[in-house]
């Protein structure tokens, strides 16, 4: 019996004239509406991060067939016409906010980038988007000391719940970047779950806080979400990080003792 497969799509800017640093993973407003006509069209059922993540707990079912749409960041089309787009079809999606990117007067490390506000996160939810938090600077979390660690999950999850008046319990890490210590601090932190990147299906055998993601990138075509939906074209998780993989943490921990916290990106 094979593991079932679950496509868990990572989303960023969908915007016709991105600036140069996200450009590779935004993809059009028309592209955008023909994979989500493309989602639509294989059956599968859409459904929001807590509901995968309350499977993985033992909490609840799931669909034969689901789905699950993320985006990343909190570019100022989300609570717009991506939103809208996703509304118009009835899917839902979960939007992982990065709150110093959204709150006027504070920084991040995101470059300059049309953003949405952190007063938008209440429309998400009006649209049928779930809110999870995306840390307060998109740093690489697995690079960081403990104290600062701490901060960067905790403060948006605060920020967020007093905003919104209720729970956020989902997390995505910046560029996917985690470790063991980073998980367990996310587990610490209150969060249910936290997503990856992966480039990976998932699958109900995977890790409730390194969730597979496929991130979408500007040449990726309906065909390739057509695969994804019908389980191909992937990896799937969980499976162990490589040797390559850890080298690169490593090379990326000493680099950041240095130079102090790096962009995740």
């Amino acid at each position: 019996m094979t593991t079932p497969r679950i496509p868990v799509l990572l989303y960023h800017a969908v915007m016709d004239d991105p600036p140069d640093w996200i450009a590779e993973f935004t993809v059009t407003p028309k592209d955008f509406g023909a994979q989500l006509d493309a989602i639509v069209d294989s059956g599968r059922t859409p459904v929001g991060i807590s509901a995968l993540a309350g499977h993985f707990a033992g909490n609840s079912p799931l669909p034969e067939r689901p789905v699950v749409l993320t985006f990343d960041d909190g570019f100022a089309d989300l609570p717009g016409p991506t939103a809208e787009a996703l509304a118009s079809r009835s899917l839902p999606a979960t939007a992982y906010l990065t709150t110093g990117a959204i709150t006027p007067g504070r920084r991040s490390l995101l470059p300059p980038a049309p953003m949405m506000t952190l007063s938008q996160a209440p429309l998400l939810e009006q649209h049928g988007l779930e809110v999870g938090a995306h840390t307060v600077t998109h740093p690489q979390l697995d690079t960081l000391p403990p104290r600062t660690l701490r901060r960067e999950l905790g403060e948006p999850k605060a920020v967020l719940e007093d905003l919104l008046g209720h729970e956020v319990a989902h997390l995505a890490y910046p560029h996917g970047y985690n470790s063991r210590a980073v998980r367990k601090a996310a587990l610490g932190a209150g969060y249910a779950s936290a997503v990856a990147v992966r480039h990976a299906l998932s699958s109900e055998t995977d890790e409730s806080y390194r969730i597979a993601r496929l991130i979408l990138r500007r040449g990726h075509t309906v065909a390739d979400i057509e695969a994804w939906m019908d389980g191909r074209g992937a990896p799937v998780a969980p499976y162990p990080d490589s040797l390559p993989t850890i080298g690169y943490r490593l090379f990326r921990r000493a680099r950041a003792a240095v130079r102090g916290p790096v962009f995740a990106g």
